[in-house]
């Protein structure tokens, strides 16, 4: 290991210090005589002087790995695949100290940036990946106790107690829309199937619908709204309080101008920032230049008219 690298596993270890000893460029030092007389106790203590048998084990597995993803670069995301449990966060804070300590070696120390960057973006997608297989496989099981109802009424019930457990969602929705526009393009699929899919999948889509905060239904319904006017008034509509109701067709409901007002900043505020993956899910299909620049006016609405 390098000469950088030694100097922070000694800082990092607190088995390994002692008051003097000698270290030689390329290898790690060795004790002093004052340390190999003393106590175990006494050479815990030491400065400057690394004993090998006393690396804190956690440092040395973190060592170990950082020496696999060093040696093969281009393997990151295969190693990842195969040792995910040992890319913890200690892992992380160690990998960047040793890059840290390359502070006279900007080259090195760059290199190893990059190599701890790669290795991030691996687990990320890692994890990214492991959730969706998981997601999927929790969907294809809902499905198929959907289907499997004795009547279209419980089947119903099952979809409207999962979206009160806020257990519906997305994946388990498209899995109905996808059965739903494969029987209706069918000619060998009966009527009365599709019926009971059509009615699966507005009661799914219905249920996902109202699980969506509703200041985030509020903007998507006024971004719509193209004459000022018009907007202005549904705005007034939506800050005066009074009974909210969710149907299948209308929805009527309100907030406040503040409540609203921090909703749409906060999208306005992740999309110049690059943060996308700050917004909740159902917000993310606000982030497009053109919408956006709605945000912009409607915000500037808000604070002219209700502010």
């Amino acid at each position: 290991m390098e000469q950088p690298q030694a100097s922070v596993l000694c800082a990092l270890s607190r088995k390994s210090r002692c008051r003097r000893g000698s270290r030689h460029e390329g290898e790690v030092a060795t004790p002093c005589k004052k340390a190999q007389t003393e106590s175990n106790e006494a050479m815990t203590s030491c400065e400057q002087c690394y004993l090998p048998h006393l690396i804190d084990e956690d440092v040395q597995r973190h060592n170990d790995l950082l020496d696999v993803v060093k040696q093969d670069p281009s393997e990151i995301s295969e190693i990842v695949s195969k040792r995910r449990k040992d890319f913890t966060e200690e892992f992380f804070i160690h990998f960047y100290t040793v890059a840290e300590s390359y502070y006279d070696n900007k080259e090195k120390q760059n290199e190893l940036a990059k190599i701890g960057n790669a290795c991030l973006a691996a687990v990320q997608a890692y994890d990214a990946a492991t959730e969706s297989i998981e997601q999927v496989n929790a969907a294809e099981l809902k499905f198929q106790d959907i289907i499997s109802s004795p009547s279209l009424d419980a089947a119903c019930r099952k979809i409207d107690n999962l979206a009160e457990k806020k257990e519906l969602d997305s994946t388990l929705v498209l899995m109905i829309t996808k059965a739903w526009s494969a029987a209706k393009e069918s000619d060998m699929m009966k009527e009365e199937v599709k019926d009971i899919l059509y009615h699966l999948y507005k009661t799914a889509v219905g249920n996902l619908q109202r699980l969506v905060p509703k200041e985030v239904r509020i903007v998507k319904y006024l971004i719509q709204i193209d004459d000022p006017e018009e907007q202005l008034s549904a705005l007034k509509d939506a800050f005066t309080p009074g009974e909210e109701l969710e149907g299948k067709d209308v929805d009527n409901l309100y907030t406040t101008p503040e409540k609203l007002h921090t909703w749409i900043k906060s999208v306005v505020d992740a999309y110049h920032l690059s943060r996308e993956g700050s917004l909740i899910r159902e917000a993310r299909d606000l982030m497009s230049p053109e919408i956006i620049q709605k945000l912009e006016v409607l915000k500037m609405v808000v604070e002219r008219n209700f502010m």
